[in-house]
């Protein structure tokens, strides 16, 4: 039966760069060897039928499980698997700007794609925000990080700035809190330009 008598280990590696796998196999009649990525649709995974899995200018979405598969038609296949990593700056997928009146709650939210994971933080001009300062509260979870105001006034509206960083960079995303009057027959708007610039989304 087929036998793969060596395989690479798992491997992290930055985007961009280049990757080789390898993996021997022995038997008789001599197997052949392919490799597959699994993270990718059924059918659509081959990537060689050779030992050697080379992979130039690596991207992200080339990350995941790759299996090597050693098949002689004499007895069933011999299986191993090789995880790739591949890290990546962060960018911001998700950042969107919110209104709330005066009194109620307001949250604004950013959300980072990154490996390793993003740290983040929040500014307003040139003020590093933290929890507990001015009545708000700072939470990251995962790719989402979450600016809580829970009894906004009026100068809490204006221009927050997210940055998500990790040890490959940093990208910021700039979030407007604006004011919003839900009330019938309320004129009275804060930062009424922001709020017409925003109605566009």
């Amino acid at each position: 039966p087929p036998q793969i008598m060596n395989i690479s280990s798992d491997i992290t590696v930055n985007e961009g760069s280049s990757v080789t796998l390898l993996c021997l196999a022995i038997g008789r009649p001599e197997p052949t060897v392919t490799w597959r990525h699994l993270s990718v649709k059924e059918g659509q995974g081959f990537v060689s039928e050779d030992e050697y899995l080379e992979i130039s200018d690596i991207k992200r979405d080339q990350s995941g499980e790759y299996e090597c598969s050693a098949l002689n038609d004499v007895a069933a296949p011999d299986v191993r698997k090789v995880k790739i990593t591949v890290n990546y700056p962060p960018y911001i997928s998700k950042a969107k700007n919110t209104g709330v009146s005066v009194g109620q709650k307001g949250i604004l939210s950013c959300e980072a794609s990154a490996v390793p994971m993003a740290e983040f933080q929040w500014f307003k001009e040139d003020t590093r925000l933290a929890t507990g300062l001015g009545g708000m509260r700072i939470e990251n979870k995962g790719r989402i990080s979450t600016l809580t105001f829970f009894n906004v006034s009026e100068k809490d509206y204006g221009n927050y700035t997210c940055v998500a960083t990790n040890k490959l960079g940093n990208t910021n995303a700039s979030i407007t809190l604006y004011g919003e009057c839900r009330k019938p027959g309320c004129h009275g708007l804060s930062h009424r330009g922001e709020l017409r610039g925003c109605r566009g989304r």
